[in-house]
This record gives structure tokens, sequence and C-alpha cells, in this order.
């Protein structure tokens, strides 16, 4: 089957690139406003950019109605934002911050998550989550407005979070992590069943 992306609708469209790119990792992404007011959403458009600097990138999706995200607004206001880990642990919580509240209103307190202070910027960071990226924006890319469009967030990690039993010999095991990622619809995944290959030299 050939598909012209041209003739569907945002909507159809959205539906195929979240039904073949998966399982897509989650960044469970703090922000505050200018105000310091609280604000926490999950994202699975998101993905590491480089080690140096150590960067990643996340793209914020409007509503169907058009409306950009809480987070986003956050971001331009401040510059900052954190970005936490969804786990086997926390996913359900992670999923109740997925709902649309009035912009002002803290998921952290819907969700009865903690907030955490964190150590460079002025977003917290969830305690609930094992690891916690801080960051600062490189640049926010605007792809596309109304229906379904949305901004390409690049944020300069300035400092990383790793509770002490993740880690082994300096490195995180996924068996110890226990990450989800995102797939189709309202699926999600667990990384238990991995399976190594090493790469040619």
């Amino acid at each position: 089957m050939d598909i012209d992306v041209a003739a569907l609708s945002p909507r159809e469209r959205y539906a195929l690139l979240i039904a073949s790119i998966l399982p897509r990792p989650i960044a469970w992404v703090s922000t505050v406003n200018k105000a310091g007011v609280t604000n926490l959403a999950p994202f699975s458009f998101f993905t590491g950019i480089t080690g140096n600097p150590m960067s990643l990138c996340f793209a914020p999706v409007n509503s169907r109605d058009g409306i950009v995200k809480d987070t986003l607004v956050n971001i331009r206001e401040t510059g900052e934002f954190v970005v936490n880990v969804v786990t086997e642990d926390n996913v359900e919580k992670a999923n109740l911050t997925s709902a649309t509240y009035p912009y002002g209103v803290s998921e952290f307190e819907k969700a009865g998550l903690t907030p955490v202070p964190s150590a460079q910027v002025r977003p917290p960071r969830v305690k609930e989550s094992p690891i916690h990226m801080e960051c600062r924006v490189l640049q926010i890319v605007a792809v596309s407005d109304g229906a379904l469009g949305g901004n390409l967030v690049i944020g300069q990690v300035v400092q990383f979070h790793a509770d002490d039993p993740l880690l082994k010999d300096g490195a995180i095991p996924h068996e110890r992590l226990k990450a989800v990622g995102r797939l189709e619809g309202a699926w999600y995944s667990k990384t238990r069943e991995a399976f190594e290959l090493v790469r040619p030299k």
C-alpha cells in the first residue's frame, strides 16, 4: 500500500506516525511559569541528540483544536525544563498527568506526585522518577501551527540525577531502570524482553 500523506487529515497522519515509530521513550517534562506554578506532562516524541553538549529534544504537539501545550508556554517564558523518566513504577501516575487541565493547575497535585528542588533550574524534579535531566533551552524550532502542529524543543542537559540503586559500574542497566515506552493508541511497552547484538568492527 502506498499512501499520499497530502490526502490525509492531520489526525490520520498522526495515527500513522505513532503506529510506526515505536516503542517511543517518554519525556515526562516538568516546568514552571513566571509565577512559579508547576506543570507536568508526558511527551513521546522525544530523543537524545548529542553527548557534547549533552542535549535532547522533544516535540510538544498542539491539541486537536490547535491549542499550544502549557509545557511549551512555560518553556518560552523561562527557558528551562526537567525531563523525568517514566518507569513501570510510575507510569500510571505519568498517565494521570496527560489529562487536560486549565492553565495554572498543577499536575503534581492532581496526580499526587512530589516536586523536589532542582540543582540548576527553576522547575522541580519528580521525586517518584529515578532519573532527572535538568535542561536549559538551546533552541525552539517552530514546525507548524494549528491542529496537531507543533514545535521541537532542543535543550542542553546541565544537571543529571540518577538514584544510586540504578547504577552498576558507572552505567545504568535497562534491567534496573525498567523504563516504559509508548506504542499506538493507549498501549505501552516494557523493556524486559531485550536482546544484545555486538556492533561489528
